[in-house]
């Protein structure tokens, strides 16, 4: 095995933890919530916490593998993912296990940006779309196995299985990164910068606490001070930019409009989806009384639908360009979550069927091909610095998606029945789905852009 493909090989199987522990954990929340009794709400934060954590050690990422070198980065990154896996599966109250929780997505986010820039770096043009291929392929396997899995472990077993399972694949990452990467330190560094990412910090988390907040049983003014907070945190970052020779987010990379139409269509599909996902999860469960492990067979139909999809993505993308399958990719994920809108009853396996094959489809179209476009127009230190952005919003989406679903399915309860109320949050998640249609018009033809690389 070539060096490249090495290094490949360990984003995969870092990027393969991101995944799984998203999705399978997502299955175990109306067991741990039932078990910790603690209300929907509150028990998302076993998935918020985690991808909290994650985004907000991404930002620094890059300085640390240039201090202390990638393959020391890459290897504590796991070591410390293992030790917090096993801590989670020993909780004994739900506050340790948020705590340990967001120590796992420490551990966790230092691996995927470091990766990512290592291996994208080391495939360069027509290669990139290969690469993302594989990238996307990981990203269907594991949310097809992870939640049946997941769901047998939760049936047979303890949700705390569903955390310890993850440990053999983070040693098998910290022991290949510790003998494969030979990647050399950086001559000079610059001082990272501390201000820049106390206000990103604070800025995400303030947001998510807000989103998390509003809607539940509490305050209010509770939830409009965290978002009022966030959206002063983010002003402040944006005016401290600008002063800043070496910022932690480089906000001019957004003005690839491939960046900024990927970052939008990541939360209008993969953001929507896993907020959707997690509704969908205690509808079954709770309202039509599945078990664990029949809601989460529906994400093999889930993968299977986007594994078809990206195999096709990966041999027509050149030929037909992003936009167009950007919105084909938008339209067949909503068509899909609006079905979800029939379902009434257990008798109505059908009509879910559908439902996760289209979101399937059109998400597989829709997230490999933001994969693939996102840092094209990006070599070198940017494809860094653009990496630090993509996964920052690849993992807002994720919580932002889930957070701002939740929220609106319990406002709605206060005036609707249960089952309404998740139809009328369907709806809204698929119209929401849509609105990077709107955006479209900003992205270049593939003709032009080829006219582009030519000159």
């Amino acid at each position: 095995m070539t060096y490249r493909y090495k290094v490949a090989l360990i984003f995969l199987i870092g990027f393969f933890i991101d995944c799984i522990n998203i999705f399978m954990s997502a299955v175990a929340l109306p067991s741990i919530a039932h078990d910790m009794h603690v209300s929907t709400s509150s028990v998302a934060w076993v998935a918020n916490a985690y991808i909290l954590g994650l985004t907000l050690i991404i930002p620094v990422s890059t300085w640390l593998a240039g201090r202390f070198g990638s393959r020391e980065t890459l290897t504590a990154s796991m070591l410390v993912f293992s030790t917090a896996v096993w801590m989670c599966g020993m909780a004994g109250s739900f506050h340790e296990l948020v705590i340990w929780r967001f120590v796992q997505g420490i551990g966790g986010g230092l691996l995927i940006p470091v990766g990512q820039a290592l291996t994208f770096n080391l495939f360069q043009g027509p290669q990139r779309a290969k690469i993302s291929t594989l990238v996307m392929a990981v990203a269907l396997i594991a949310p097809a196995i992870s939640p049946t899995i997941g769901g047998v472990i939760v049936d047979s077993s303890s949700w705390r299985w569903v955390f310890h399972s993850n440990i053999p694949f983070s040693l098998i990452a910290a022991a290949l990164s510790w003998l494969w990467i030979k990647e050399a330190r950086p001559a000079s560094l610059a001082r990272p910068d501390i201000k820049g990412l106390l206000l990103v910090s604070a800025a995400l988390g303030s947001l998510l606490m807000g989103m998390s907040l509003y809607g539940g049983d509490y305050p209010p003014l509770a939830a409009l001070s965290c978002l009022m907070l966030g959206v002063t945190c983010v002003v402040l970052y944006v005016l401290h930019y600008r002063r800043c020779d070496n910022a932690i987010v480089e906000l001019s990379l957004l003005k690839s409009k491939k960046l900024s139409t990927s970052i939008f269509i990541y939360y209008a599909i993969p953001g929507v989806f896993t907020g959707v996902n997690l509704l969908s999860i205690f509808f079954l469960q709770n309202s039509l009384h599945f078990s664990a492990k029949l809601t989460g067979m529906f994400m093999i139909l889930y993968a299977s639908g986007a594994f078809i999809a990206m195999l096709v993505c990966g041999r027509v993308y050149n030929r037909f360009g992003a936009r167009r399958l950007f919105t084909l990719g938008m339209l067949l994920h909503s068509a899909g979550i609006a079905t979800l809108y029939l379902v009434d009853s257990a008798a109505d396996l059908p009509i879910i069927v559908i439902a996760y094959c289209l979101m399937g489809i059109g998400g597989g179209i829709g997230a490999n091909t933001a994969q693939t476009t996102s840092l094209m127009d990006f070599e070198g230190a940017d494809t860094h610095k653009g990496s630090v952005i993509w996964n920052i919003n690849r993992q807002m989406s994720f919580s932002i998606g889930a957070a701002l679903f939740l929220m609106i399915y319990n406002l709605l309860l206060a005036s609707l029945a249960s089952t309404p109320a998740y139809h009328l949050t369907f709806v809204i998640a698929a119209v929401m789905g849509l609105l990077p249609l709107l955006q479209m018009s900003n992205l270049t033809t593939q003709k032009e852009c080829h006219a582009q690389h030519n000159r």
